[in-house]
């Protein structure tokens, strides 16, 4: 069974520094499902944030997939969290045509530790006592989150940013912390949003500050012959810890050169451009740039 999972966003939205495709269209989507079910890749990641994704994948047969959709904040005015966490749980299962989930992640996980937080975690655990969630979790931005969320409630999933350039969850301890706890562990931007894919005379002129750290991975790329695709990828996978690699497709022949990088692990050894800036491994802090 492959590892890939199949990051959404770009079904709903135009998504990713380096997309010039734009959304997916409905075909597309059709093609890169039946593409990916034939290649064992059994785990979806969407959104409810992520435009019109969860519409696009219920117009086709999601049985045998395993459904990861996150909640967005609730908003301030909120008076009952309860009702509005159901509703827009069963607003998700119905937008997805199907009548239960994988798993449920928070976007804004933050929110559990407000007034508001205990009548969000059990909300959450009634939806899987009722067998409408298999996992309940959190999708983060900074393992430093974690110090304060393992607290609140029982975590069983947590999506995490993770790449060559930031690889805070495995410095930090919070991977094999969570992996000891039999936590399942889902990764995202292994490409850095298409950073890392990008040519280097294409990399935006806000990102010049590191320069020099993408002149060092492109180096490195040429030296040793391998694609940046098949780097970030293989990095990632080279961890046991990690149960899922979430990555996006604009089309199923860029799923087909996924499936086709991540066979025949490399045994290499990986370059240092690790990164503590926020200002580059916080896609979010990018506008600003």
């Amino acid at each position: 069974m492959t590892k890939i999972a199949l990051g959404t966003a770009q079904f709903g939205m135009k998504y990713g520094i380096a997309n010039q495709i734009g959304q997916v269209s409905r075909n597309e989507i059709k093609s890169i499902l039946s593409f990916a079910r034939a290649t064992t890749i059994d785990t979806i990641d969407t959104a409810i944030a992520y435009g019109n994704s969860e519409s696009r994948l219920g117009e086709s047969d999601l049985t045998g997939f395993k459904l990861v959709t996150k909640l967005p904040a609730f908003p301030q005015e909120c008076a009952d969290v309860s009702c509005w966490l159901e509703q827009e749980f069963q607003a998700s299962l119905m937008r997805l045509n199907v009548s239960s989930i994988y798993g449920l992640l928070l976007h804004r996980p933050d929110q559990l530790l407000g007034r508001s937080g205990n009548s969000l975690v059990k909300a959450l655990e009634h939806l899987k006592a009722r067998g409408l969630v298999k996992k309940i979790g959190v999708s983060i931005y900074s393992p430093v989150e974690l110090d304060v969320l393992m607290d609140t409630c029982t975590i069983d999933l947590v999506q995490v940013p993770f790449n060559l350039i930031d690889r805070r969850i495995y410095s930090s301890g919070w991977l094999q912390k969570l992996y000891d706890g039999g936590i399942e562990v889902h990764t995202r931007s292994a490409f850095l949003q298409g950073l890392m894919l990008m040519p280097f005379d294409e990399i935006p002129e806000k990102f010049k500050y590191w320069w020099p750290l993408f002149d060092n991975w492109h180096c490195w790329l040429r030296d040793n012959n391998i694609s940046a695709a098949k780097a970030c990828i293989d990095f990632v996978q080279s961890y046991q810890q990690i149960s899922k690699v979430v990555v996006g497709v604009a089309n199923f022949q860029q799923l087909e050169e996924l499936i086709q990088v991540e066979k025949e692990p490399l045994d290499i050894n990986w370059p240092s451009i690790e990164c503590l800036d926020e200002d580059l491994i916080n896609p979010s802090n990018w506008v600003s740039l």
